[in-house]
């Protein structure tokens, strides 16, 4: 079926279930970033796949809300659909919820799947629509799933166990003091429902979602025990034992009729508004619920001195990796042969030589001239460019190792740069050096330090669309939370918090620039007193940055100093496990300015 069949189809569900309009998100039941392809409804029906995008089907209407990264992606994948591309952010926009109003008449529903709507966007969509004489319709089955014929298996990917030489603390440990955190709010139980929290919590992993090395689980804590659930053909008998000192096992559907039980039990359940599905809320029905973050969120941000050393070790390897990229791309690109996918694909080659290395982090954004200034660009076989001997091209991308997870990016020339291209790369430099080194006093948000990352492109009276930082797991998701750089409120950093630093700039059409390391949150002991507590960011991604496209004239002495120190460690780090050949051109690389 084509979209068109695809809707007519779920027309007639949605007419013979009652229901008036329908809300597909871009969603799962534990509100993952990548989805597992079973749960792709909105890309099923719509044949619109990118990443961003909410679709409400009416009677009559259908429309698509998707922002800029995918205006042009969308308008080709929707054509011919019948579903109206709604540009978000553009002047005469409408809102999706004022638009889906206007499709009912007052007193009819929009039906929204409770299993994959969080408790707080099911709460603002009530508290929108009500004004507008609208219901919400929680379903408790998706009508997609009735037209869905060949829809995709759920993942049989086996458990494994996240060992404690890389975690640094046992799966009790941690139970105990998130029991801890739950009796000081006298809550009695505890329903995880992220699926890296889950992973983090039990120390266990699988392949479930691309890029993100998750186990499809429910956890419910309670004050006395805790119950893993999942489908139980995904666990070794070895796995079972690994699981049993801490954690039943029952199966994965089975977190219904418990989570019942509770609800008829009135027991006190903290509740994660942000990762805990309606459906689960609905299901504890009369429980009392502890709406707040997951005391997990903070806890599982904060890397012990082991995981610190694993996920250091595994830069190392990624550091190796891109050194080995680097002087093949060098070679590679006056011959004229390659493209950004083939680079993508040949950097990916590189990482999995290392049997440590299980796969990327995320989709390898690979743009070259005009392409890297499209910040989540994602090259395709129409878009393919190819690399050519003069211009900037922009890699970013990362690994999972068993060590940790990366996330870097560098921005590199072809050819003789041009002025302008060396001085806004060199502002971007010296936004991410002044952002890394600048000290900081405990207490000290990302919303205040990344304005050092950004200050050098300010005073150009230029600047970039995106936040310059965000928290990263340990061979979990690339993005995680709470911490962040930038400008919105987020808790204080402490020591142990590991971030990305990359600030960007942009021409459209022409090329992008972006910088990142991770580094981690440390104490200065310089300026750390009893009264004070200083900190400041370590940089642990090694590789080096293209000094052809540096403008040493516009940098200060300090500047110039950490680039040269950083460069210094990048090879003395690395160099022990490249060939002669690869440590010549690291040595070139990284040589003083």
């Amino acid at each position: 079926m084509n979209a068109r069949d695809k809707l007519a189809a779920l027309r007639r569900e949605m007419k013979t279930l009652g229901i008036n309009a329908l809300y597909v998100p871009s969603a799962d039941p534990h509100q993952s970033e990548y989805l597992p392809d079973a749960w792709k409804h909105r890309a099923w029906l719509s044949g619109f796949t990118g990443s961003m995008g909410e679709l409400v089907v009416g009677s009559r209407r259908a429309a698509m809300w998707t922002d800029g990264r995918y205006f042009l992606q969308a308008s080709k994948e929707l054509a011919g659909s019948g579903i109206e591309l709604m540009r978000m952010g553009e002047p005469g926009t409408p809102a999706m919820t004022t638009w889906a109003a206007k499709q009912l008449r007052p007193g009819q529903s929009l039906g929204v799947d409770a299993t994959v709507i969080s408790m707080s966007a099911a709460d603002e969509f009530e508290m929108t629509l009500a004004p507008l004489g609208v219901g919400v319709e929680f379903l408790r089955a998706n009508p997609i799933d009735a037209i869905w014929a060949d829809r995709p298996e759920d993942s049989l990917a086996p458990v494994t166990v996240h060992p404690r030489r890389y975690a640094g603390e046992t799966p009790q440990s941690k139970l105990a003091r998130l029991r801890e955190a739950m009796k000081m709010h006298g809550a009695k139980a505890h329903v995880v429902c992220s699926l890296d929290q889950v992973a983090w919590l039990l120390n266990i992993r699988a392949d479930d979602i691309a890029f993100t090395p998750v186990v499809t689980a429910y956890v419910i804590v309670t004050d006395r025990g805790c119950t893993l659930y999942v489908d139980e053909r995904k666990l070794s008998r070895e796995i079972i034992r690994e699981l049993r000192p801490f954690t039943k096992v029952a199966e994965y559907k089975k977190v219904w009729a418990d989570l019942a039980t509770l609800g008829r039990q009135k027991v006190t359940v903290w509740v994660d508004p942000t990762s805990t599905s309606r459906r689960v809320a609905d299901t504890l029905k009369k429980a009392p619920l502890i709406r707040a973050a997951s005391p997990l969120v903070a806890m599982r941000a904060v890397k012990n001195p082991t995981q610190i050393k694993a996920i250091t070790e595994a830069h190392r390897r990624d550091g190796v990796a891109m050194v080995r990229f680097l002087q093949w791309l060098e070679g590679a690109v006056p011959k004229g042969d390659q493209t950004e996918l083939s680079a993508s694909d040949q950097l990916e080659a590189f990482r999995r030589m290392d049997r440590h290395c299980k796969d990327c982090s995320f989709g390898t954004i690979s743009g070259f001239g005009p392409h890297g200034s499209i910040i989540h660009y994602s090259a395709t076989p129409k878009t393919n460019a190819k690399l050519k001997r003069k211009g900037i091209y922009l890699i970013d991308s990362g690994g999972q190792y068993l060590e940790g997870t990366t996330d870097i990016t560098r921005t590199v020339a072809f050819g003789k740069p041009t002025p302008r291209q060396k001085e806004m790369f060199t502002r971007v430099l010296m936004g991410n050096i002044d952002c890394t080194i600048t000290p900081f006093p405990a207490g000290t948000t990302g919303q205040r330090q990344e304005v050092f990352a950004r200050r050098h492109l300010w005073m150009a009276g230029r600047d970039y669309n995106h936040g310059t930082g965000h928290g990263v797991g340990q061979y979990l998701g690339v993005h995680e939370g709470p911490h962040s750089l930038k400008n919105i409120v987020t808790p204080p950093f402490v020591e142990g918090n590991l971030m990305s630093i990359e600030p960007g700039y942009y021409e459209d059409g022409r090329f992008g620039i972006r910088i990142e390391n991770l580094a981690f949150v440390t104490r200065d002991e310089k300026l750390s007193t009893l009264a004070k507590t200083w900190y400041r960011f370590h940089a642990i991604t090694l590789c080096p940055i293209d000094r052809k496209l540096v403008d040493k004239s516009l940098m200060t002495r300090d500047q110039v100093a950490w680039l040269n120190a950083y460069h210094k460690r990048v090879y003395k780090e690395l160099a022990p496990a490249l060939t002669r050949a690869e440590k010549v051109w690291l040595k070139k690389a990284t040589r003083p300015l």
